[in-house]
């Protein structure tokens, strides 16, 4: 699951493909949600959903909704939240704002170049929002 081949690989595999289809039907292209991607990191890193969503400081009841697909339209701020409450690399976070159907992390964007910078540093949600604040950008809440 987590060992997903590059984009560029894919691309390569889809244009060599006869017709769609046998892609499509290859990596089950587009059939992934944010529940199940969830559920997929959460059994990956040997994660309990509890502790991610308080690391991830999300209240109880809507981190629950979350990861069992009732909440299906988070805002971006909260799925970086879960990235940071999972410990997540930044290619994992990227691939999880791209299944939660939100835009994905822009290093020429001040904020988000500061999250990205935190992110792969493996710095807490907490140390990332006062790095943030110091800096006059919005933390994430």
């Amino acid at each position: 699951m987590m060992d997903e081949p590059l984009t560029e690989k894919l691309l390569d595999e889809l244009l060599s493909s006869p017709d769609p289809d046998c892609f499509l039907e290859r990596y089950d292209v587009g059939t992934r949600d944010l529940s199940g991607y969830l559920q997929e990191l959460l059994a990956t890193h040997g994660l309990v959903r509890k502790d991610v969503v308080h690391a991830a400081n999300l209240n109880e009841t809507y981190g629950y909704e979350l990861f069992i697909g009732k909440k299906r339209n988070p805002g971006r701020d909260k799925v970086l939240m879960l990235a940071f409450g999972m410990g997540l690399t930044l290619r994992e976070t990227d691939r999880l704002l791209q299944v939660a159907g939100v835009s994905r992390l822009y290093c020429k964007d001040r904020r988000d170049a500061i999250i990205i910078f935190c992110l792969d540093r493996g710095i807490s949600l907490q140390e990332t929002n006062e790095t943030l604040f110091s800096r006059g950008e919005n933390v994430l809440e």
